[in-house]
C-alpha cells in the first residue's frame, strides 16, 4: 500500500516520543500489505474499526493512540486523516476528519 504522508506521523512522534516505535511497525506492515477489502486488514488488525466512505482506524500502542485513514483499495493508497491520544480521538469526528 502507498502510505500518504509519513510526515503525519513523524511530526506526531516527536511531539509524543513513545509513540515511534509502534507508529514506524504500523508503517511497515501497511506499506508491505496489499489489502483489497476490511477483511484482510480484520485479519491482521483485529481490533481495527471500520467506518463508512472507506475510513478506518487504527488502534496504536494498546489503544494510547489512534490513527484515521481513508483507503482507497483499487488504488492501493492510505490517507492518514488524524493520528492523535486517544483523548484527541474523542474529540474529533472520525467520519468527516
Amino acid at each position: 500500500m502507498h502510505i500518504v504522508s509519513r510526515k503525519i506521523l513523524r511530526e506526531f512522534w516527536e511531539r509524543h516520543p513513545d509513540a515511534r516505535q509502534p507508529l514506524q511497525a504500523w508503517f511497515a506492515d501497511v506499506k508491505r500489505a496489499h489489502w483489497t477489502g476490511p477483511k484482510e486488514i480484520k485479519a491482521i488488525y483485529h481490533n481495527a474499526s471500520f467506518l463508512a466512505g472507506n475510513r478506518v482506524v487504527f488502534n496504536i500502542k494498546g489503544n494510547s493512540y489512534r490513527i484515521i485513514v481513508v483507503i482507497q483499495y483499487k488504488l492501493g493508497n492510505i490517507y492518514i486523516r488524524f493520528v492523535g491520544t486517544h483523548q484527541e480521538y474523542d474529540r474529533v469526528d472520525a467520519e468527516t476528519i
